[in-house]
């Protein structure tokens, strides 16, 4: 019996999934990030090891036998120097040539929409849209958190922060966030947040996107920016959607599958609310729950590539 190996690498852990012939999950591993620009190569690397030797000691099989696998790695396909490095350690690790390396973008898709033509949306760490249709492949977003993931949790944590500085140095009318912000990070002052955020130990890019959650307790107590950054984030998100709507090339009178992955649109009611009540200004969709987790998609994408590639 085959069995397909896939790698979901999100911006916070790495999901590592064995499906058999029927699709059934036989084996499941988790590792840190594989965000190379965070951890560095050799480090994504060697988290890859370790999950890949997680699920092969489970099922009792090397790796050199699984029949096809599918790695949706953080960032694959942004840098021409890094792509070709991770590609081949891939191989290296598996011990054939019977993988495909992709942008973890396509494991949200392929496991929300159960690789059905349509668009999903990522926003979790970070925020991107991938969608496919009748063999067009298309991406919008998901340019990093320096200048984009627009409406990811990293964004959402920025926006709160902007928000508190400016309400505590009177720019901005004092709510409820800045309360909040203070109590959940223990500042003695206002100016110590710099340091939390900044200073020796700064946080990394998970850390800071872990603040989204203040964001959303300061919601919760009615502060109206709060609020706000989480209307904006289903505002930007749906932009992304209808972009990629056109992209693919959907008709106008022609309904669009569309779902979400990620903690933000999974665990955040006001931001997909927002979202579902933007995504009329562009076109029609048909918004549907995720039907599986990213980690099972991408083993079911490898399943969809073999099948493919086995066709005469």
């Amino acid at each position: 019996m085959s069995i397909f190996l896939g790698v979901d690498g999100g911006g916070t852990k790495t999901e590592f999934v064995c499906i058999d012939e029927s699709g059934r999950a036989v084996a499941r591993a988790l590792t840190g990030t594989t965000y190379h620009l965070q951890v560095g190569l050799d480090e994504a690397i060697a988290r890859l090891a370790q999950g890949i030797d997680a699920v092969s000691r489970q099922i009792g099989l090397p790796p050199a036998v699984f029949g096809y696998s599918f790695f949706g790695l953080p960032a694959f396909g942004e840098d021409a120097a890094v792509d070709p490095l991770l590609e081949a350690a891939c191989g290296k690790l598996l011990g054939h040539g019977r993988y495909a390396c992709d942008n973890d973008m396509v494991c949200g898709w392929a496991g929300s929409l159960a690789c059905a033509d349509g668009i999903n949306l990522v926003a979790g760490t970070g925020s991107i849209g991938y969608g496919e249709r009748q063999g067009r492949k298309a991406r919008v977003g998901g340019w990093g958190e320096v200048f984009g993931d627009e409406g990811s949790a990293y964004w959402i944590a920025i926006q709160g922060l902007n928000a508190f500085t400016r309400m505590s140095d009177g720019r901005l009318a004092e709510g409820p966030l800045k309360h909040v912000f203070s109590r959940e990070l223990a500042l003695g002052s206002d100016l110590d947040i710099c340091a939390r955020v900044m200073g020796n130990g700064a946080m990394v890019r998970d850390d800071i996107a872990g603040l989204a959650r203040i964001v959303s307790l300061a919601a919760e107590e009615g502060d109206r920016v709060a609020l706000s950054i989480l209307d904006r984030a289903g505002v930007e998100l749906a932009a992304i959607a209808g972009v990629l709507r056109r992209s693919l090339g959907f008709a106008e009178e022609e309904s669009a599958l569309l779902s979400w992955s990620g903690g933000v649109l999974t665990k955040q009611d006001a931001v997909r609310a927002a979202l579902c009540r933007e995504l009329d200004g562009h076109g029609r969709f048909e918004v549907i729950a995720p039907r599986y987790e990213p980690g099972l998609g991408a083993a079911l994408y490898a399943q969809k590539i073999a099948r493919e590639r086995a066709r005469p």
